[in-house]
């Protein structure tokens, strides 16, 4: 596997805002399909990139997928307490996927939080759905915390966001 793992370039945010857009459309994971709020947030790797690390995989110049590294205290915490790190909108195009881009993205937001001084763990927020990252995260050592599960959207139900955390 020829893929790297870097920071984002300000000229592959757009690619990566569609192909994390477009991995949560296309996995259905988004409640309100094109007409999803949370679908600009997606798209708007510049602002992420501003308040947070955005990685990508790349291989031979193509982005294959990206994700969002925050720092612990960071902005763009989402669940992340003091001492924790946090990863946002992990996201593979479809056809890179099942070549562990995703397991090497993850992997290298571990190996920041390890170097992030006075950081203890590192969480995230996953829909039910997504069995395959599930897998990942378990394979790495991340271990579920029911007890902080969320949801972003507190009048529906049905958008509870299971979170995972390792301890560093």
């Amino acid at each position: 596997m020829d893929i790297v793992i870097r920071q984002a370039h300000p000229d592959e945010y757009e690619t990566v805002g569609e192909i994390t857009a477009q991995a949560y459309l296309q996995d259905g994971l988004l409640d309100f399909a094109e007409s999803d709020a949370y679908l600009g947030e997606l798209r708007d790797v510049g602002k992420r990139a501003a308040a947070a690390e955005v990685l990508v995989a790349v291989e031979r110049g193509r982005v294959l997928g990206g994700v969002t590294f925050v720092p612990a205290g960071g902005p763009m915490a989402d669940i992340a307490r003091p001492g924790e790190a946090e990863i946002r909108m992990l996201a593979v195009a479809h056809a890179a996927r099942g070549r562990g881009v995703g397991e090497a993205l993850v992997r290298a937001c571990v190996e920041r939080a390890r170097a992030v001084e006075g950081c203890a763990s590192i969480v995230l927020s996953t829909q039910r759905t997504m069995h395959t990252a599930h897998r990942v995260y378990a394979r790495l050592g991340f271990t579920r915390a029911p007890e902080r599960d969320w949801n972003p959207i507190p009048h529906l139900d049905d958008i509870t966001l299971l979170t995972y955390e390792l301890t560093l």
